[in-house]
Protein backbone atom coordinates (compact mmCIF):
# COMPACT_ATOMS: atom_id res chain seq x y z
CA UNK A 1 0.00 0.00 0.00
CA UNK A 2 1.08 3.98 -1.30
CA UNK A 3 2.36 5.71 2.01
CA UNK A 4 0.19 8.83 2.21
CA UNK A 5 1.23 11.24 4.19
CA UNK A 6 1.12 12.10 8.01
CA UNK A 7 -2.51 13.22 8.49
CA UNK A 8 -3.45 9.80 7.18
CA UNK A 9 -0.90 7.00 8.92
CA UNK A 10 -1.17 9.14 12.71
CA UNK A 11 -5.20 10.30 11.85
CA UNK A 12 -5.74 9.38 15.33
CA UNK A 13 -4.19 12.50 16.47
CA UNK A 14 -4.23 14.69 13.39
CA UNK A 15 -8.11 14.75 12.64
CA UNK A 16 -9.38 16.60 9.65
CA UNK A 17 -11.89 15.86 7.31
CA UNK A 18 -10.62 13.49 4.20
CA UNK A 19 -11.84 15.90 1.75
CA UNK A 20 -9.57 18.98 3.25
CA UNK A 21 -6.39 16.59 3.74
CA UNK A 22 -3.42 18.85 1.84
CA UNK A 23 -0.55 16.29 1.70
CA UNK A 24 2.83 16.05 -0.46
CA UNK A 25 3.57 12.81 1.29
CA UNK A 26 5.90 14.14 3.66
CA UNK A 27 7.29 12.48 7.11
CA UNK A 28 8.64 8.97 6.95
CA UNK A 29 12.08 10.66 6.81
CA UNK A 30 15.46 8.28 7.31
CA UNK A 31 17.19 7.33 10.44
CA UNK A 32 20.41 7.35 9.49
CA UNK A 33 23.26 6.19 12.21
CA UNK A 34 26.49 8.44 11.84
CA UNK A 35 29.76 6.16 10.97
CA UNK A 36 32.67 7.99 10.50
CA UNK A 37 32.00 11.08 12.58
CA UNK A 38 31.47 9.26 15.77
CA UNK A 39 35.21 7.11 14.56
CA UNK A 40 36.77 10.23 14.01
CA UNK A 41 36.20 12.52 17.27
CA UNK A 42 35.85 8.93 19.21
CA UNK A 43 32.36 9.78 20.38
CA UNK A 44 31.13 7.18 23.16
CA UNK A 45 27.74 7.21 21.74
CA UNK A 46 25.42 6.19 19.29
CA UNK A 47 24.28 8.67 17.38
CA UNK A 48 21.48 8.98 14.25
CA UNK A 49 20.49 11.90 11.87
CA UNK A 50 16.80 11.82 11.49
CA UNK A 51 16.99 13.07 7.91
CA UNK A 52 13.70 15.94 8.27
CA UNK A 53 15.41 17.77 4.62
CA UNK A 54 14.27 14.63 3.12
CA UNK A 55 10.78 15.67 3.26
CA UNK A 56 9.00 17.24 0.54
CA UNK A 57 10.08 20.98 0.48
CA UNK A 58 13.22 19.94 2.02
CA UNK A 59 12.83 20.48 5.58
CA UNK A 60 10.84 19.56 8.68
CA UNK A 61 8.15 22.29 8.32
CA UNK A 62 6.02 19.94 6.38
CA UNK A 63 5.02 17.95 9.05
CA UNK A 64 2.94 20.66 11.40
CA UNK A 65 2.29 22.73 7.58
CA UNK A 66 0.13 19.67 6.13
CA UNK A 67 -1.97 20.38 9.40
CA UNK A 68 -2.18 23.62 9.59
CA UNK A 69 -2.95 24.03 6.01
CA UNK A 70 -5.62 21.09 6.01
CA UNK A 71 -7.12 22.57 8.93
CA UNK A 72 -7.18 26.46 7.12
CA UNK A 73 -8.75 24.60 3.98
CA UNK A 74 -11.39 22.55 6.18
CA UNK A 75 -12.45 26.02 8.21
CA UNK A 76 -13.24 27.73 4.73
CA UNK A 77 -10.00 29.69 4.33
CA UNK A 78 -8.54 30.60 1.54
CA UNK A 79 -5.78 32.54 2.06
CA UNK A 80 -2.56 31.86 4.35
CA UNK A 81 0.33 33.73 5.71
CA UNK A 82 3.23 33.54 7.47
CA UNK A 83 6.27 35.61 8.54
CA UNK A 84 9.77 33.51 7.59
CA UNK A 85 13.59 33.09 7.38
CA UNK A 86 13.23 30.73 4.34
CA UNK A 87 11.85 27.40 5.02
CA UNK A 88 8.50 28.02 6.54
CA UNK A 89 7.56 30.33 3.70
CA UNK A 90 8.84 27.33 1.26
CA UNK A 91 6.50 25.48 2.60
CA UNK A 92 3.61 27.29 3.18
CA UNK A 93 3.76 28.33 -0.70
CA UNK A 94 3.58 24.69 -1.52
CA UNK A 95 0.93 23.13 0.34
CA UNK A 96 -1.11 26.29 -0.54
CA UNK A 97 -0.92 25.78 -3.84
CA UNK A 98 -1.32 22.03 -3.58
CA UNK A 99 -5.00 22.58 -1.97
CA UNK A 100 -5.62 25.42 -4.35
CA UNK A 101 -5.21 28.27 -1.98
CA UNK A 102 -2.84 31.66 -1.87
CA UNK A 103 -0.46 31.66 0.15
CA UNK A 104 1.57 35.40 1.41
CA UNK A 105 4.46 34.77 3.33
CA UNK A 106 6.51 38.09 4.51
CA UNK A 107 10.57 37.75 4.82
CA UNK A 108 13.30 40.07 6.16
CA UNK A 109 15.04 41.39 3.64
CA UNK A 110 18.18 40.47 2.25
CA UNK A 111 17.98 37.96 5.19
CA UNK A 112 16.47 35.15 3.41
CA UNK A 113 18.84 32.01 1.49
CA UNK A 114 18.12 32.33 -2.10
CA UNK A 115 17.28 28.45 -2.24
CA UNK A 116 14.08 28.95 0.22
CA UNK A 117 13.07 31.98 -1.80
CA UNK A 118 13.11 30.40 -5.29
CA UNK A 119 10.98 27.65 -3.72
CA UNK A 120 7.78 30.30 -2.10
CA UNK A 121 8.27 32.29 -5.46
CA UNK A 122 7.84 29.11 -7.34
CA UNK A 123 5.16 27.94 -5.98
CA UNK A 124 3.42 31.05 -6.58
CA UNK A 125 3.43 33.21 -3.29
CA UNK A 126 2.84 36.36 -2.82
CA UNK A 127 6.28 37.27 -1.34
CA UNK A 128 6.41 40.53 0.42
CA UNK A 129 9.84 41.54 2.10
CA UNK A 130 9.73 43.56 4.95
CA UNK A 131 12.55 46.50 6.14
CA UNK A 132 13.30 44.60 9.14
CA UNK A 133 13.91 41.11 10.75
CA UNK A 134 12.31 37.77 11.32
CA UNK A 135 10.25 39.28 14.32
CA UNK A 136 9.00 42.31 12.69
CA UNK A 137 7.84 39.87 10.01
CA UNK A 138 5.90 37.41 12.68
CA UNK A 139 4.10 41.29 14.23
CA UNK A 140 3.50 42.48 10.66
CA UNK A 141 1.88 38.93 9.65
CA UNK A 142 -0.54 38.52 13.16
CA UNK A 143 -1.69 41.77 12.50
CA UNK A 144 -2.47 40.24 8.72
CA UNK A 145 -4.07 36.99 10.14
CA UNK A 146 -6.61 39.47 12.11
CA UNK A 147 -8.75 39.52 9.13
CA UNK A 148 -11.40 36.25 9.23
CA UNK A 149 -10.08 35.70 5.38
CA UNK A 150 -6.99 34.93 6.75
CA UNK A 151 -5.14 31.74 8.87
CA UNK A 152 -1.43 32.36 9.94
CA UNK A 153 0.43 29.37 9.52
CA UNK A 154 3.74 29.89 11.73
CA UNK A 155 4.32 27.86 14.65
CA UNK A 156 2.28 29.70 17.02
CA UNK A 157 -1.20 27.87 15.03
CA UNK A 158 -1.05 25.08 17.41
CA UNK A 159 -1.93 22.95 14.24
CA UNK A 160 2.00 22.90 13.23
CA UNK A 161 3.14 22.07 16.82
CA UNK A 162 0.45 18.94 16.03
CA UNK A 163 2.24 17.78 12.96
CA UNK A 164 5.60 18.42 14.23
CA UNK A 165 5.02 15.94 16.74
CA UNK A 166 5.11 13.19 14.65
CA UNK A 167 8.94 13.87 14.53
CA UNK A 168 9.24 11.96 17.83
CA UNK A 169 6.42 9.27 17.17
CA UNK A 170 8.61 7.75 13.55
CA UNK A 171 11.90 8.25 15.99
CA UNK A 172 10.40 5.93 18.75
CA UNK A 173 8.51 3.76 15.87
CA UNK A 174 11.97 3.25 14.22
CA UNK A 175 14.20 2.34 17.38
CA UNK A 176 11.58 0.54 19.46
CA UNK A 177 12.43 3.22 22.42
CA UNK A 178 13.14 6.82 22.82
CA UNK A 179 16.75 7.71 22.44
CA UNK A 180 18.67 9.26 25.71
CA UNK A 181 18.94 12.60 24.17
CA UNK A 182 17.55 14.20 21.49
CA UNK A 183 19.58 17.40 20.31
CA UNK A 184 18.00 20.00 18.11
CA UNK A 185 19.03 23.71 16.55
CA UNK A 186 16.46 26.33 18.45
CA UNK A 187 15.05 29.23 16.26
CA UNK A 188 11.52 30.13 16.64
CA UNK A 189 11.76 27.26 19.37
CA UNK A 190 8.26 25.78 18.37
CA UNK A 191 9.84 22.25 16.89
CA UNK A 192 12.26 21.37 20.56
CA UNK A 193 8.92 22.08 22.17
CA UNK A 194 6.68 19.41 19.43
CA UNK A 195 9.41 16.75 19.93
CA UNK A 196 9.09 16.91 23.64
CA UNK A 197 5.23 16.70 23.67
CA UNK A 198 5.10 13.96 20.86
CA UNK A 199 7.85 11.53 23.68
CA UNK A 200 5.41 12.43 26.50
CA UNK A 201 2.54 11.53 24.09
CA UNK A 202 3.84 8.29 23.18
CA UNK A 203 5.67 7.41 26.99
CA UNK A 204 1.50 7.90 28.75
CA UNK A 205 0.68 5.92 25.77
CA UNK A 206 3.08 2.65 26.63
CA UNK A 207 5.01 3.44 23.05
CA UNK A 208 7.87 4.03 25.39
CA UNK A 209 9.76 3.76 28.86
CA UNK A 210 11.50 6.74 29.34
CA UNK A 211 12.16 10.13 27.96
CA UNK A 212 14.97 11.68 26.17
CA UNK A 213 16.46 14.73 27.46
CA UNK A 214 15.90 17.66 25.37
CA UNK A 215 19.24 19.69 24.41
CA UNK A 216 18.59 22.71 22.26
CA UNK A 217 21.40 24.71 20.33
CA UNK A 218 21.03 28.43 19.31
CA UNK A 219 23.47 30.45 17.10
CA UNK A 220 25.70 32.65 19.06
CA UNK A 221 24.51 35.56 17.20
CA UNK A 222 21.22 34.97 17.79
CA UNK A 223 20.75 33.52 21.28
CA UNK A 224 18.21 35.21 22.96
CA UNK A 225 16.82 32.41 25.02
CA UNK A 226 20.07 31.51 26.15
CA UNK A 227 20.67 35.27 26.92
CA UNK A 228 17.52 35.33 28.33
CA UNK A 229 16.41 38.63 26.74
CA UNK A 230 15.19 39.37 23.14
CA UNK A 231 18.38 40.09 20.77
CA UNK A 232 17.27 43.40 18.56
CA UNK A 233 19.35 42.57 15.89
CA UNK A 234 19.97 38.44 15.83
CA UNK A 235 22.82 37.59 13.23
CA UNK A 236 23.72 34.41 12.31
CA UNK A 237 25.06 32.49 9.25
CA UNK A 238 22.10 29.82 9.78
CA UNK A 239 19.46 31.66 8.59
CA UNK A 240 16.78 29.46 9.73
CA UNK A 241 17.85 30.38 12.92
CA UNK A 242 18.46 33.98 13.04
CA UNK A 243 14.95 34.89 15.10
CA UNK A 244 15.71 37.14 18.03
CA UNK A 245 12.12 36.74 20.10
CA UNK A 246 11.29 33.54 19.49
CA UNK A 247 7.20 32.91 19.53
CA UNK A 248 7.23 29.16 21.14
CA UNK A 249 9.90 30.82 23.62
CA UNK A 250 8.16 29.37 27.26
CA UNK A 251 6.99 26.16 25.60
CA UNK A 252 10.98 25.68 24.83
CA UNK A 253 11.94 26.49 28.12
CA UNK A 254 9.68 23.68 29.78
CA UNK A 255 10.58 21.50 27.32
CA UNK A 256 14.31 22.54 28.62
CA UNK A 257 13.43 21.77 32.27
CA UNK A 258 10.82 19.05 32.37
CA UNK A 259 13.21 16.74 30.62
CA UNK A 260 16.01 17.74 32.63
CA UNK A 261 18.42 18.96 29.21
CA UNK A 262 19.76 22.57 28.35
CA UNK A 263 19.89 25.12 25.59
CA UNK A 264 23.07 26.32 24.99
CA UNK A 265 24.75 28.03 22.19
CA UNK A 266 27.57 27.54 19.14
CA UNK A 267 29.25 29.71 17.46
CA UNK A 268 29.08 30.50 13.40
CA UNK A 269 33.10 28.88 12.86
CA UNK A 270 31.49 25.73 14.91
CA UNK A 271 28.21 25.18 12.96
CA UNK A 272 30.13 25.91 9.75
CA UNK A 273 32.54 23.13 11.03
CA UNK A 274 29.93 20.92 11.44
CA UNK A 275 28.36 21.40 8.38
CA UNK A 276 31.16 20.55 6.61
CA UNK A 277 31.91 17.50 8.90
CA UNK A 278 28.42 15.45 8.09
CA UNK A 279 28.75 16.29 4.65
CA UNK A 280 32.11 15.26 3.71
CA UNK A 281 32.15 12.02 6.83
CA UNK A 282 28.77 11.02 7.13
CA UNK A 283 27.72 11.64 3.13
CA UNK A 284 24.75 13.67 4.25
CA UNK A 285 24.22 17.88 3.02
CA UNK A 286 21.93 20.04 5.67
CA UNK A 287 21.60 22.88 5.87
CA UNK A 288 23.69 25.15 8.43
CA UNK A 289 21.17 25.58 10.85
CA UNK A 290 20.68 21.64 11.25
CA UNK A 291 24.16 21.79 12.05
CA UNK A 292 24.00 23.39 15.18
CA UNK A 293 22.52 20.29 16.59
CA UNK A 294 25.75 18.43 15.22
CA UNK A 295 28.18 21.21 16.63
CA UNK A 296 26.21 20.98 19.89
CA UNK A 297 27.10 17.01 20.18
CA UNK A 298 30.69 17.64 19.47
CA UNK A 299 30.62 20.33 21.97
CA UNK A 300 29.00 18.18 24.59
CA UNK A 301 31.49 15.01 24.11
CA UNK A 302 34.67 17.63 24.57
CA UNK A 303 32.85 18.21 28.14
CA UNK A 304 32.83 14.35 28.97
CA UNK A 305 28.79 15.03 28.81
CA UNK A 306 28.02 11.24 27.67
CA UNK A 307 28.12 7.92 28.56
CA UNK A 308 29.18 5.01 26.79
CA UNK A 309 27.09 3.63 24.34
CA UNK A 310 23.93 6.52 24.67
CA UNK A 311 21.54 6.67 22.10
CA UNK A 312 21.83 10.43 20.56
CA UNK A 313 19.21 11.72 18.14
CA UNK A 314 20.00 15.14 16.24
CA UNK A 315 17.67 16.37 13.80
CA UNK A 316 18.81 17.76 11.26
CA UNK A 317 16.28 20.19 9.99
CA UNK A 318 16.80 21.05 6.23
CA UNK A 319 18.98 19.79 3.01
CA UNK A 320 22.03 21.69 2.04
CA UNK A 321 20.56 22.79 -0.90
CA UNK A 322 18.61 25.61 0.50
CA UNK A 323 22.12 27.20 1.27
CA UNK A 324 24.30 25.93 -1.36
CA UNK A 325 26.43 29.38 -1.31
CA UNK A 326 27.69 28.14 2.22
CA UNK A 327 28.64 25.43 1.25
CA UNK A 328 31.00 26.47 -1.50
CA UNK A 329 32.60 28.38 0.96
CA UNK A 330 33.57 25.75 3.36
CA UNK A 331 34.39 23.47 0.66
CA UNK A 332 38.06 22.66 -1.34
CA UNK A 333 37.80 25.22 -4.62
CA UNK A 334 37.99 23.63 -7.88
CA UNK A 335 41.12 22.35 -9.21
CA UNK A 336 42.15 24.09 -13.01
CA UNK A 337 43.53 21.84 -14.67
CA UNK A 338 44.36 20.76 -18.98
CA UNK A 339 41.88 18.30 -20.28
CA UNK A 340 44.47 15.45 -19.66
CA UNK A 341 43.83 12.60 -17.73
CA UNK A 342 47.39 12.66 -16.43
CA UNK A 343 46.42 16.11 -14.95
CA UNK A 344 43.64 15.10 -12.75
CA UNK A 345 45.86 11.36 -11.56
CA UNK A 346 48.56 14.20 -10.33
CA UNK A 347 45.83 15.55 -8.45
CA UNK A 348 44.93 12.84 -6.70
CA UNK A 349 47.78 11.95 -5.29
CA UNK A 350 48.07 8.01 -5.74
Amino acid sequence: MLYSGLIRKYRQYLPVAEASVITLNEGNTPLLPSIRLVEKFKLPIRLYYKLEGLNPTGSFKDRGMTYAVSKAHESGTRVVVCASTGNTSASAAAYATRGGMQAAVVIPQGKIAFGKLSQAMIHGAKVFQVKGNFDQALEVVKQVAANPKVTLVNSINPYRIEGQKTGAYEIVEALGEAPDYHFIPVGNAGNISAYWAGYQRYLEEGRCTKLPKMVGFQAAGSAPIVLGHPVEHPETVASAIRIGNPASWKMALAAEKESHGFIAAVTDAEILEAFRLVAQLDGYFCEPASAASIAGVLKAAEKGYFKKDELVVCTLTGHGLKDPDNAIKVSEPPFEVEPRAEAVLEKLNL
